[in-house]
């Protein structure tokens, strides 16, 4: 076998399938990735969103049986929404993350993995690979760096030079010994914009993210947000963007190449008080097939709620107190309480006197009084 021209052939195929970058990475462990690793458990920075086993996570032979190779892929995304829809009062809107944008993005990666997977089955009969987008134990970023789809950027992105970050990463181990490519050099310099620019100041220094602190993990917790966070998530309701918006690198990068990913406007930006009342059904019917669903319909109501009082929305304020009074779970009713004293009407603060006679939970009399707080500030002033 000829694997030379076997690769030249793999990579060819890739473009006809509608990958846009493609690499090969050494299936060497990822030595300094499990240093980062453990120094970043050591200091509590993980979501606990990753695979727990660090040695799972940085040794491809503990996962596939004799790798040889890795084959990286990139996608790109939209980073713009055409004929975006703009929200006013009384119609306030959400923002979904970029890559939230069209259909799950894990479905797309894989679909164009087990594409390339059948085409190397008819190459090489004997061919064995495991293929992983996002949920692998392998991290996405180090094996796309290691394979040339580009550096990794202050702002814990993979920065390809011909789109940016905005691309989609998935890979696939194999018992292919194909030759592995150069990694990019880092092209960051000086910058420290999206340092700078992080809302909670998550990116601790280049290259660290405390995912504790980032908007985006934040986003998709399910209890209550942390009091210091409530005012820094503006009107995001699944993830955040602005370390990718503020990098010079993804200026003017937009690109449109895969139909399925292009955004609904609608879903993408939603109306904020419409989702206050969505059922599961129509959540699902309306939201299920976007990677920002995966975490179901409580982060995002609670996110909106936040957004609504981001907006100080007091056309808002109706449904607000419905949920306050008769929401089942105590973190929108929490939730909802915080928002309408932030709100401030007169309206709201009769409301949360009333809750406040009759909430039996004490997690959400403390959300009660945090909202009643606001009042008093408000007629000290």
């Amino acid at each position: 076998m000829d694997y030379g021209k076997l690769k030249e052939d793999i990579i060819a195929y890739s473009k006809e399938i509608g990958i846009d970058k493609i690499g090969i990475a050494s299936s060497e462990p990822f030595a300094e990735l499990k240093n980062r690793l453990i120094r970043q458990q050591e200091l509590g920075y993980q979501s606990g969103f990753e695979e727990k086993d660090i040695e799972k996570r940085t040794d491809p032979s503990l996962i596939f049986d004799g790798p040889r190779s890795i084959i990286a892929i990139a996608l790109a995304y939209p980073s713009k929404i055409k004929d975006a829809p703009r929200g006013k009062k009384g119609e306030r809107r959400g923002i979904f993350a970029r890559a939230s944008w069209g259909v799950d993005y894990h479905v797309l990666v894989r679909e164009k993995l087990e594409l390339l997977a059948e085409y190397i089955d008819s190459r090489v009969p004997e061919a064995r690979y495991k293929l992983m987008v996002d949920t692998g134990e392998l991290s996405d970023r180090a094996v796309a760096e290691r394979a040339g789809i580009g550096w990794s950027g202050k702002n814990c992105s993979i920065i390809t030079p011909e789109f940016g970050s905005y691309v989609y990463l998935g890979e696939m181990i194999t018992n292919l010994p194909l030759e592995a490519d150069e990694p990019i050099l880092d092209q960051c310099g000086d910058c420290r914009l999206c340092l700078d620019a992080c809302p909670t100041g998550a990116l601790v220094q280049a290259g660290q993210l405390n995912a504790q602190r980032c908007i985006s993990f934040l986003t998709q917790t399910k209890n209550s947000l942390p009091d210091e966070f409530r005012t820094k998530i503006g009107n995001r309701i699944y993830g955040c963007d602005t370390c990718q918006t503020v990098c010079p690198k993804n200026k003017g990068m937009d690109f449109h190449h895969h139909p399925l990913m292009e955004p609904d406007g609608e879903i993408a930006k939603p109306l904020l008080q419409p989702l206050l009342q969505i059922s599961n059904r129509d959540f699902k019917e309306k939201f299920g097939h976007v990677a920002g669903s995966w975490r179901g319909k409580k982060p995002i109501q609670r996110n909106a709620i936040f957004a609504l009082a981001h907006f100080k929305e007091e056309p808002a304020v109706d449904d607000l107190i419905e949920v306050l009074t008769k929401d089942v779970r105590p973190v929108l009713r929490g939730s909802a309480a915080w928002a309408l004293g932030k709100i401030g009407s007169e309206k709201a603060k009769n409301a949360l006197l009333e809750a406040q006679q009759r909430e039996k939970d004490e997690e959400v009399q403390a959300e009660i009084a945090k909202g009643l707080a606001f009042f008093e500030v408000k007629d000290e002033v």
